[in-house]
């Protein structure tokens, strides 16, 4: 399988967020949607020619949801994914000028975001991946212009997703955790099972959990969250890979709870 990142550097250019109403009003270069769905398209229409197996990352607007769609409907062995950012958030984020905010592709239009989760909720985008981009806290710290592309996302994934989308009733907890569990069986990777001898590969979260993102710091070296000063609900508390610690609260590996 080929993942691809898809983008024509003659159409984003030197953007830096999306093109749109917000980037004309804050005159900031713009990267339209399609330099990515332009790509998603003919790469879709390569793979089916060929019976390749091609997986898009990291979807952001609705035409490319739409070449998506076409394609899956053609027989074309494709998949796709969506970040959590692109599912939650809009360019309106980006009128503070905070660098969090500058990621590739860029945050687009409500009308993208819907797509995105309709699509998610469909089956037409088939998981969930962070696109996790740590940067120096000094690299950000710069004009929005100047700043790098990127923003994290590992420690606030699940969070975000579940406050802005299950909570609100736009998705059921069940399709999140299918969605965010979904990639390895789309990799021809080895799928956990949870049985006795199998060695654990669990996500255990507290969903009645409030918290502030970045209010106790980060388990990441990095800073640069989108969600960072917000309140989500839903905390990981513990995750098991391949029978190990992967991640562990503060509060429970102070106490010793966990051995």
């Amino acid at each position: 399988m080929i993942a691809l990142h898809e983008e024509d550097p003659a159409l984003s250019a030197n953007g830096v967020m999306h093109e749109g109403a917000v980037s004309a009003r804050l005159g900031l270069a713009g990267i339209p949607s399609i330099s990515e769905s332009t790509m998603v398209a003919r790469d879709a229409a390569i793979a089916y020619y060929e019976d390749a197996r091609v997986h898009f990352q990291h979807l952001s607007c609705v035409e490319s949801v739409a070449a998506l769609t076409a394609a899956k409907e053609a027989g074309a062995r494709v998949s796709g994914e969506a970040c959590p950012h692109h599912l939650t958030l809009t360019d309106e984020a980006v009128r503070t000028l905070d660098s969090r905010y500058k990621m590739n592709p860029p945050l687009r239009g409500g009308v993208d975001r819907r797509a995105l989760i309709e699509a998610l909720k469909s089956g037409v985008i088939d998981c969930v991946a962070t696109d996790h981009a740590p940067h120096a806290r000094h690299e950000k710290e710069v004009p929005f212009e100047q700043a790098p592309m990127g923003t994290t996302g590992l420690e606030t994934a699940f969070a975000a997703l579940y406050t802005e989308l299950v909570l609100t009733g736009e998705l059921e907890l069940g399709v999140l955790i299918e969605r965010m569990t979904a990639g390895m069986a789309l990799y021809d990777l080895p799928t956990p099972r949870i049985a006795p001898g199998e060695r654990a590969n669990i996500c255990v979260v507290d969903l009645g959990s409030r918290w502030e993102v970045g209010a106790d710091g980060y388990a990441s070296r990095s800073e640069n969250c989108c969600f960072h000063g917000r309140m989500l609900q839903g905390r990981v508390v513990l995750t098991l890979a391949d029978g190990g610690v992967a991640y562990r609260a503060r509060m429970l590996a102070e106490a010793g709870a966990i051995a």
